[in-house]
């Protein structure tokens, strides 16, 4: 169980990656934040951008990590932390242990993707050269609705779209 203290720990930071999550909102991107933390400073912040970066890596958790690795000169952050409002994938999950990450702290599971507690546990493999701490449900209602809003909209979008087409006396006959 995590100490009062180390809650409100918790809950700052993943705040701060819920800010990030906005950005990847406003690019229409699904709405995930990152923020790494060393010594009690953020070090690198990174939200969804693999639509608007054509790039197929460029989750938050990637862009944190790029960012805090290019600011402290190492690839490898030890003693750091990464908090992330989504259950980690499968390639952000190897990202984590390449990067030696003390611990991952997550808002909310992943049940489709989540490579850490939904699916496959990656980060509990005993193969692994690293072990990397998780805590998970940290503002993790407030995770949820974030992306829940999110497809939500998109959906609602595309059904107007669809019935803005099928309205149009432009539209080709079927």
């Amino acid at each position: 169980m995590v100490d009062e203290q180390q809650q409100q720990v918790d809950e700052r930071w993943m705040d701060e990656a819920l800010l990030m999550a906005m950005q990847a909102d406003a690019l229409n991107e699904v709405p995930v934040g990152a923020v790494v933390v060393l010594d009690g400073e953020i070090v690198g912040r990174g939200w969804n951008r693999p639509i608007s970066g054509h790039d197929p890596t460029a989750h938050a958790e990637i862009m944190a990590l790029r960012e805090a690795a290019a600011a402290i000169g190492n690839y490898r952050l030890v003693g750091a932390d990464l908090y992330v409002t989504i259950e980690p994938c499968t390639m952000c999950a190897g990202a984590i242990v390449h990067a030696r990450i003390r611990r991952l702290v997550f808002g909310a599971t992943e049940p489709k993707a989540g490579a850490v507690v939904s699916n496959g546990q990656l980060l509990q493999q005993s193969w692994l050269n690293h072990g990397v701490a998780v805590a998970g449900g940290v503002r993790a209602q407030a995770c949820s609705e974030r992306i829940s809003d999110f497809f939500r909209r998109r959906r609602a979008h595309k059904r107007a779209l669809k019935l803005a087409l099928q309205a149009s006396p432009d539209r080709a006959p079927d």
